[in-house]
């Protein structure tokens, strides 16, 4: 039977062909993947200079909630045999990309992520929801910046209480309307290159308490 693209709803088949072709982690490397969505998948692309010399892995897929992380977590994050894994997701899942979500929904799904991981003996690094005042392509949603810091409070307390890092994107690109600063981005979601630049400093000084410098 022919493979029919549109039935691999968590896009599996996105990164299979990449992971196939990535050699395991020598004994001395650190590997760190990344792990999200749109968020993620554009860092390598607007600021592919954090990315470089480094062992680290980009494993972001535009318009992603974290059922479909989720789903294909092992083959992405597990099977590369990483030392940290960091999560940047649940954005997509509040504005409703595909269906209805609530925050022990989102956070649920994170918490599982995180604890395959440590079964696996991964570090997790659970990032927070960066702010959004409001979504362009889903104007109904009403009161994003509530469900964000609803989750963002849950995930802070799921790291703290199970030896997890908390990488706090939001408190430093948050504006007085509860979104994303303007000069960190372009369409209120998505950060632009300076946008990046921020968050890379701040997953670095996380990183490298993690792994040393």
């Amino acid at each position: 039977m022919e493979h029919d693209a549109s039935l691999d709803w968590p896009n599996i088949s996105r990164y299979k062909k990449d992971n196939e072709a990535l050699a395991p982690p020598s004994p001395s490397e650190n590997r760190v993947v990344f792990m999200g969505d749109s968020i993620t998948e554009e860092w390598s692309n607007l600021y592919p200079r954090y990315f470089d010399d480094r062992s680290y892995i980009n494993r972001g897929i535009g318009g992603q909630t974290t059922p479909q992380m989720l789903i294909r977590f092992r083959p992405d994050v597990i099977d590369l045999s990483p030392s940290v894994v960091v999560i940047l997701a649940g954005t997509n899942d509040i504005a409703g990309n595909t269906g209805p979500s609530n925050v022990k929904m989102i956070t649920d799904n994170m918490f599982s992520m995180s604890e395959i991981s440590m079964a696996h003996g991964i570090k997790v690094v659970l990032s927070s929801i960066l702010p959004v005042h409001e979504y362009e392509w889903a104007k109904e949603i009403k009161d994003s910046p509530s469900t964000i810091s609803s989750v963002n409070s849950m995930l802070k307390d799921h790291a703290q209480l199970n030896n997890m890092e908390y990488l706090d994107y939001y408190s430093k690109m948050v504006d007085d309307r509860e979104g994303l600063m303007g000069e960190y981005t372009s369409d209120g979601v998505h950060p632009n290159k300076a946008g990046y630049e921020v968050m890379s400093v701040l997953a670095e000084a996380t990183l490298s308490r993690i792994l040393g410098p």
